[in-house]
């Protein structure tokens, strides 16, 4: 490197900061998968998994891949085989890249004047692979914020149209899925979201609502170790929604109307309510999807969850369910036992508090 760019690289370093952003997992509380069919549903952010996405002023721009998570040196053949059976072809940075490529064009298309140089991305995360708990959006949610702060933008990219910026850059990808996860890491916290035609097909995005978390009652997560993909779970059923299927159609309205009936019953501390609603959701979804597109593995999480008791539902496409144990610490301990049977990892959950108001894209986590 010449002195010259030496120099340059130096004074960039010396008068930008380095920008650190993250964005939580998600759980689909009520009404998923309705998101993708013009429904209704209620998520929130999940405080115990997340992923951070750090900006360094650079000279050159770069992509930096994750050690673990973008790993191309192998100690054999079989490491090399087995790790892509396990963890697949792809990793974090397509992810970064992406997102780059659609925010780029956002702002072009938008007059937005993009002023500044270089810089660095490199990515973390602690979101367990296939659970369902939007892993990927996290990553691409998180690289947003770090743009929209370094090119000091924020306030001309509107926050309703962020999850449609990241979900752009899933779709890059060949990533199928809806908005649902992504307004769920922009707005923080718990959100009802409406996504009637009539105004997606007018704005091009839902009506998002933030929700008291404190409405919440105690919740748990539970999810395996070694879970199937979750990303095959849509295809049939969106197939057969596409082609006027009545007993498609008429589920996915059922499955939209449990987010409307649980707002209410969350508002009103009617937890018996919101149990019935929660196991509804999962019982619904199981006759659109069936038992071999759920997984063997995935329905036994939800039945474990139901054998003490509890109230159980997948928290995305599977591979994580939440679970609602209405009678307290003594049913707790008993779906903690009865997982660790099973093999199955349990957490209480802790949920993000909203940060909808845009003032700082970092949160705070609370039980």
């Amino acid at each position: 490197m010449s002195a010259r760019k030496k120099q340059k690289t130096v004074r960039a370093e010396e008068t930008s900061e380095i920008i650190e952003r993250k964005s939580y997992a998600r759980v689909g509380l009520l009404g998923n998968p309705s998101d993708v069919y013009f429904g209704h549903t209620i998520s929130f952010s999940l405080g115990n998994f997340w992923a951070t996405v750090q900006l360094q002023p650079s000279e050159d721009l770069v992509i930096q891949p994750h050690p673990t998570h973008d790993l191309v040196r192998f100690s054999s053949i079989d490491h090399l085989v087995n790790r892509l059976q396990n963890e697949g072809y792809y990793g974090g940075v397509r992810l970064l890249m992406a997102i780059c490529k659609v925010f780029h064009k956002y702002c072009h298309d938008n007059n937005i004047e993009l002023k500044g140089g270089n810089f660095t991305l490199s990515y973390d995360t602690n979101i367990p692979r296939q659970t369902g708990l939007s892993g990927s959006s996290a990553i691409v949610c998180a690289t947003l914020n770090c743009l929209l702060d370094f090119y000091n933008v924020r306030n001309l990219v509107k926050v309703e149209v962020r999850p449609n910026l990241i979900l752009s850059a899933e779709k890059e990808l060949g990533i199928v899925a809806g908005l649902q996860d992504r307004v769920a890491q922009v707005y923080g916290g718990l959100v009802y979201m409406d996504f009637s035609k009539e105004h997606m097909d007018k704005f091009g995005h839902g009506m998002y609502t933030p929700m008291d978390t404190r409405l919440l009652p105690p919740l748990h997560l539970v999810y395996a170790e070694n879970p199937s993909d979750s990303g095959k779970v849509h295809s049939d059923v969106r197939k057969r929604w596409l082609e006027g299927d009545e007993f498609i159609i008429s589920s996915m309205v059922e499955v939209a109307n449990l987010a409307l009936e649980g707002r209410a019953a969350l508002s009103d501390k009617n937890y018996t309510k919101f149990a019935e609603l929660m196991n509804r959701n999962f019982d619904i979804r199981r006759l659109m999807f069936g038992d071999d597109a759920l997984g063997s593995m995935n329905i036994n999480m939800v039945e474990v969850a139901r054998s003490v008791g509890a109230a159980s539902k997948f928290t995305g496409s599977g591979g994580a369910v939440i679970v609602y144990c209405p009678e307290g610490p003594a049913q707790v301990k008993r779906l903690e036992d009865a997982c660790q049977e099973a093999g199955f990892i349990v957490h209480p959950v802790e949920v993000v508090g909203s940060f909808v108001k845009d003032v700082d894209p970092k949160a705070v986590s609370c039980t």
